[in-house]
């Protein structure tokens, strides 16, 4: 049993006996080789536990967040190529209509050079009725191609701030935000 000597100088830890010094425990030449084996035991035992189920572990959740961040990057490529592919179509039946339109006006220019008063006349209220039905068809293709674009740009924009922020916008704010996008 360690003693406290009164005369001792300042404070000292109780590990002097009357017999003199004892060494640090882990220094100690009669104990140093079962600390060994039992470091040894720790360590094995340790290793396993670390090598055969918290690594595995974090491994499937590293992989799984890849997977998925992958899954999100691939869906909003292909929404983003499927709002480019509907832009492209809004853009070649834009164009067919206006060709059409154009088509209608030099074919009742060239009716009217040739025609008469009345049939000019007959000609002008044909031409004004075919022109609206046209810029009526223009602007139904247009509505249409702008509504399947914005539903493309919301499923889009959605899917890329869930990724980013790990949170599903609410539809309200992604519609705003998309309208706010396509009309600037």
């Amino acid at each position: 049993m360690a003693e406290s000597h009164g005369e001792s100088k300042g404070a000292t830890a109780h590990t002097e006996t009357e017999g003199g010094h004892k060494p640090f425990p882990p220094f100690q030449k009669d104990t140093f080789a079962s600390q060994l084996v039992s470091l040894a035991i720790v360590f094995v035992a340790l290793y396993l536990i670390v090598s055969r189920i918290a690594l595995p572990r974090v491994g499937g959740v590293l992989d799984k967040r890849q997977n998925t961040i992958d899954g999100d990057l691939s869906e909003a490529q292909r929404l983003k190529d499927e709002s480019d592919g509907a832009l492209k179509a809004y853009e070649n039946e834009l164009a067919a209509a206006r060709s059409r339109a154009q088509a209608i006006g030099a074919e009742t220019r060239e009716k009217l050079n040739t025609a008469s008063e009345a049939e000019r006349k007959t000609l002008e209220e044909r031409l004004a009725l075919r022109l609206a039905d046209a810029e009526k068809t223009i602007a139904s293709t247009r509505e249409a191609a702008m509504s399947n674009v914005r539903g493309i740009a919301t499923d889009a924009a959605a899917a890329i701030v869930q990724r980013l922020t790990g949170v599903t916008p609410d539809g309200a704010s992604v519609g705003q935000a998309v309208d706010a996008s396509l009309k600037g």
